[in-house]
């Protein structure tokens, strides 16, 4: 390996022209621009505010509010409804912490709950809190799953304050509501901070756990207000709409200052066989020369295994370069222990660790200090994570470098070349749907157990409940009797309802007898199944067995020069045509889809190289469910120099796979596609692209609104790259299951036009 220049103190400039003379990194860089910085706006709230709260920030150095705190404080005090809505690190905790202390102390018995997404944010703020609390008059405490027994009641008889989640609150808070009855009879404030993470099926369950706090508020005759504050996103009243069922006043008025932002896009060179060096091995090699330079960096992954794949290999290059220690890079994801995370989160708040390779469990506000760079181990899915990943370096005042590595893929490769998407673009919409009929019908069931149900009160959970419960009435889950909808049994159903997928229990990964981790058992089909690689904190292990029925995946380390990756076939069965429309010269319609998917086998993939060695099949049970999605019919198509039919087809596919993510506001695999050359009942070539999650979330509806524009994405990316047949750039897919073959790139094209309604 070829050693690096080490920089002390490095300016942004230095750095910059560092990484570009990296003999390793040298011509990478595509394009580098900066925003400059921007200076506070100040506001002055009218609201009175206690002198002991006054007097407090005095004491901590706070002598004025920004324009958003100043008309949130104020908004607050009022008694309204408010989200507040504006950029990374823009001091937005102040918006509800202020007019929440005010209320406290001029009114004793006054409680308010705050919910956060994690359980380490949720210890991060209460630090914060308490710096601002005038005196022990006011008391806070978190209350989530790492609370210790002994210290439940206290927080819950004594707090002002209690800091939770919606996983809390869903499985402990809600089921027994009676040992919190002076807490919610005297509850004032609902905080719901980082509002956009509450997407998809998460957002969708949180969404009806909120309506159910609300409906035992109720009951005890209390109405607590709500704050809720988001970073910045395309539909902020429809996401607090959806998540609480009432509408708000939205401050969007940004009035923190900014430092200086560098953005910088790097693309990984081509290698002989035309296909890109890998973006893990290119992104470790940014991270390790970001850590010898002595800058606290963050390197955003897509997935867990590319966490773990990072963190791998910046590891090696430190230590054959020997100016930093390994150990001073860690990684931190979901599936880690309550134990690994805390030991983690204490070492980057000591600041024993110089760079953390992370999934987007870190793109929450944590505090964990000045940050100097970040690195987005590819696009991270939408523009709005794109703007809070790069917001948490340079944080403040302090000037931040962000860079984005593109992967070698066709959404990623045309984003690298029209960066001004990212940097212009607008942020996306969050997809939930707290009215899916799975999602009711499980919290239908929780909510029944907390308080028997009557019809009337069904309203707040959606025009859908009542049909969904009259449906569980009817097949023995919630009676109706006596004019109630009753949970039949005395335990509750909360713990065996995960809030966070749309069904099914957790999978417990177990090596040597103990515990290493654990997932969903949707992704435990695709990641645990026996043969697979789970990559755990730098080390390798191989599952010898996979234990659907009791939940359980035994693995054992070895240290393997591959890592896996799963082949998923998913077959379709259309159910109710929904709405018919144009598309450019062909139909096309929103469908109601029974999907069954089926894990047909796994690749094995080199860490060196990341070239594909071999393909495993596997022997799966299959999964169904129903969700929406989009059907597109088109006329048989005929062999011409300009179109081999089923090839075409296939990279129609590819093509409007490839942008979906950027048009929908999602994840890749929040979606599927399947195609058919001649789909049974109409023998006529078929396209569909279907949400993944079950009862869908509106990401088929939201890409159903934008055809036009979609198909003119897809054929930006195809006719924007130079090759002739198709490339991992524009047209390959590392997700076919047909290994990339039969692909017509000319034919795709032809297909596109007449898609987005242009005849060349």
């Amino acid at each position: 390996m070829e050693t690096r220049k080490s920089l002390s103190n490095p300016s942004e400039v230095d750095l910059l022209s560092a990484l570009r003379s990296d003999p390793i990194l040298a011509g990478q860089i595509t394009c580098a621009t900066s925003l400059p910085a921007v200076h506070a706006c100040l506001g002055r709230p009218s609201a009175p505010m206690h002198p002991r709260l006054k007097s407090k920030l005095e004491q901590i150095g706070v002598d004025s509010l920004f324009e958003h705190q100043a008309l949130a404080y104020d908004a607050v005090c009022s008694g309204e409804d408010v989200a507040v809505v504006t950029g990374t690190n823009s001091g937005k905790t102040l918006c509800y912490n202020l007019p929440v202390l005010q209320r406290c102390l001029t009114e004793p018995m006054a409680r308010a709950l705050y919910l956060y997404p994690t359980k380490a944010l949720a210890q991060d703020q209460l630090s914060k809190f308490l710096e601002l609390v005038p005196d022990t008059d006011v008391r806070a405490g978190v209350y989530d799953g790492d609370t210790p027994k002994s210290q439940r009641s206290a927080i819950r008889q004594l707090s002002h304050v209690v800091l939770s989640n919606p996983d809390m609150l869903h499985v402990g808070i809600l089921p027994s509501h009676e040992n919190w009855s002076r807490f919610l009879k005297s509850l004032r404030v609902i905080v719901i901070d980082e509002m956009h993470v509450y997407r998809g099926v998460f957002g969708s369950h949180v969404g009806n756990v909120i309506r159910r706090l609300l409906r035992i508020c109720e009951w005890r005759n209390c109405r607590p207000q709500i704050v809720a504050c988001s970073a910045t996103i395309g539909n902020p009243k429809d996401l607090f709409q959806k998540l609480t069922g009432r509408t708000c006043r939205l401050i969007t008025e940004d009035g923190s200052p900014k430092g200086k932002r560098t953005f910088v896009f790097w693309n990984p060179p081509r290698l002989e066989d035309q296909t890109r060096q890998s973006s893990n091995i290119v992104s470790s090699e940014i991270l390790a020369t970001l850590c010898e330079a002595g800058l606290r960096s963050l390197a955003f992954c897509r997935a867990r295994v590319t966490t773990e794949l990072l963190l791998r290999y910046t590891r090696e290059r430190l230590e054959k370069g020997g100016k930093v220690a390994p150990e001073r890079v860690e990684s931190y994801r979901a599936g880690y222990t309550v134990k690994e995370r805390r030991k983690i989160e204490k070492a980057l708040f000591k600041g024993d660790l110089l760079a953390i390779a992370t999934t987007n469990a870190m793109e929450l506000g944590v505090d964990i200090g000045g940050l100097d760079a970040v690195v987005m181990n590819g696009y991270p899915g939408s523009i709005s994570s794109f703007w809070q990943q790069s917001g948490r370096a340079g944080r403040g005042t302090r000037e931040g470098l962000a860079i984005m590595v593109a992967h070698d893929d066709p959404l990623e490769q045309f984003l690298v070349c029209e960066p001004h998407r990212l940097l212009e673009g607008s942020n996306e919409t969050v997809a939930l749907n707290p009215d899916n009929r799975q999602v009711l019908a499980q919290q239908l069931k929780c909510a029944a157990f907390e308080r028997p149900i009557a019809p009337s009160e069904l309203e707040r959970f959606g025009p859908n409940a009542l049909q969904v419960a009259e449906g569980m009435d009817r097949s023995g889950e919630l009676p109706f009797r006596a004019g109630l909808f009753i949970y039949p049994e005395y335990k509750s159903p909360a713990s065996n309802v995960s809030i966070r997928s749309s069904g099914g229990t957790q999978v417990t990964l177990i090596a040597n007898g103990e515990e290493l981790g654990t997932m969903e058992h949707w992704r435990a089909m695709q990641s645990a199944h026996e043969g697979a690689v789970y990559l755990h904190r730098g080390v390798s292990y191989v599952v010898e067995r996979l234990d659907l029925a009791n939940g359980q995946a035994f693995v054992s380390s070895r240290d393997l020069p591959y890592y896996t990756q799963a082949l998923v076939q998913s077959t379709l069965d259309p159910q109710v045509d929904i709405e018919p429309r144009s598309w450019g010269r062909h139909d096309s319609r929103l469908e109601g889809l029974k999907v069954t998917d089926l894990v047909i086998g796994y690749k094995q993939i080199a860490l060196e190289g990341m070239r594909m060695m071999t393909v495993q099949p596997l022997d799966m049970p299959p999964v169904s469910y129903e969700t929406l999605g989009i059907r597109l019919d088109l006329p048989a198509l005929e062999d011409d120099e300009d179109l081999q039919p089923i090839a075409a087809l296939h990279g129609l596919e590819h093509a409007l796979m490839a942008v979906a993510p950027l048009m929908a506001g999602c994840d890749r695999g929040d979606l599927g596609s399947a195609w058919y050359s001649a789909f049974p009942g109409s023998a006529k070539p078929t396209l569909f692209v279907f949400d993944r999650t079950p009862g869908g979330v509106g990401l088929a509806e939201a890409l159903f609104d934008q055809l036009g524009p979609w198909a003119m994405a897809a054929l930006q990316v195809l006719t924007g790259c130079p090759c002739n047949e198709g490339c991992p750039s524009c047209l390959l897919s590392a997700r076919c299951e047909a290994n990339n073959e039969l692909l017509d790139k000319k034919g795709a094209v032809k297909l596109l036009r007449e898609l987005a309604g242009r005849r060349r």
